[in-house]
């Protein structure tokens, strides 16, 4: 699913765990991003990336991400989209 999904990234280290980000979209509440990170047990990392949408075509900004396990992140990316649907009061699905 990495390859389909750009929210996912590899960061593996050549001998170690191979090991993923999930770029978290801007706007997240901080407490959602605290309880995922620790409900997951996975790393709060930062990252440059080039947005291309509104009226930021090609701006660097820093983001926020999860890294950890392909399998985990997955998992953190379903449960991150039904809090945000649950946060601005969307309950359909996809």
């Amino acid at each position: 699913m990495a390859e389909e999904n750009p929210s996912f990234t590899d960061e593996s280290n050549q001998g170690e765990e191979e090991l993923f980000d999930l770029l978290i979209p801007p706007g997240v509440p901080r407490k959602m991003i605290m309880e995922i990170a620790q409900k997951f047990d996975l790393e709060l990392t930062r990252r440059t990336e080039r947005l291309y949408f509104a009226n930021m075509a090609g701006d660097e900004r820093e983001l926020l991400a999860f890294r950890g396990r392909k399998e985990v992140l997955e998992e953190a990316q379903e449960y991150l989209m039904q809090e945000l649907r649950k946060f601005i009061g969307d309950e359909s699905p996809d």
